[in-house]
């Protein structure tokens, strides 16, 4: 069983907005996988964005330089 930690998970409202978040993230280095949406939280299109919750500042930045839409980015114990 994997050990729990805190989480940075970022949500999208569609599905294109989860895939285009990721292809930048792949292209640029960012650390993180693309991942089913915890229980715990809800999103339109089920899949979510996992990273460190570090890289938070990191990650709303890239966003924004690149118009990459998200509904949320959260902090959770997962």
């Amino acid at each position: 069983m994997r050990k729990k930690e805190w989480k940075l998970i970022v949500t999208f409202h569609t599905t294109a907005d989860a895939i285009a978040f990721e292809k930048v993230c792949k292209e640029t280095g960012k650390d993180g996988r693309m991942i089913p949406v915890p229980r715990e939280l809800s999103a339109g299109c089920g899949l979510a964005w996992c990273a460190a919750p570090e890289k938070k500042e990191e990650l709303q930045e890239l966003a924004e330089k690149q118009s990459l839409l998200y509904e949320e980015m959260t902090e959770l114990f997962y």
